[in-house]
């Protein structure tokens, strides 16, 4: 019997190198990346265009990604920015090429 699974994502948005930095979770990231580069959701992330993804992690269980984003939300700005920055040194917008964003 094929079980299906499914994916969970914490994600980092932000605005540009160095910049704002806003922590998310969410069970579909292509979709809720359209979301956040239209702006299409009030708040934080629209009033400071958090538009680019910098660093994400999947994870199979909701709660294992929530209890992450919960305890992510308490770290130092700096301990984030170490571990974005091991993964992706120069801030690339991860979901820029992504095809859901072409015209």
């Amino acid at each position: 019997m094929h079980k299906n699974v499914h994916q969970y994502y914490l994600y980092i948005l932000s605005n540009k190198y160095n910049g704002t930095l806003y922590i998310g979770v969410t069970n579909d990231l292509e979709r809720r990346m359209f979301e956040h580069k239209n702006k299409l959701i009030e708040g934080f992330t629209k009033k400071y265009g958090l538009n680019r993804l910098i660093y994400f992690e999947t994870y199979q269980y909701v709660n294992d990604a929530i209890k992450r984003e919960k305890n992510m939300k308490k770290w130092k700005r700096q301990w984030k920015i170490n571990l974005i920055e091991e993964e992706n040194p120069i801030w690339k917008d991860l979901s820029k090429d992504w095809t859901c964003f072409q015209q």
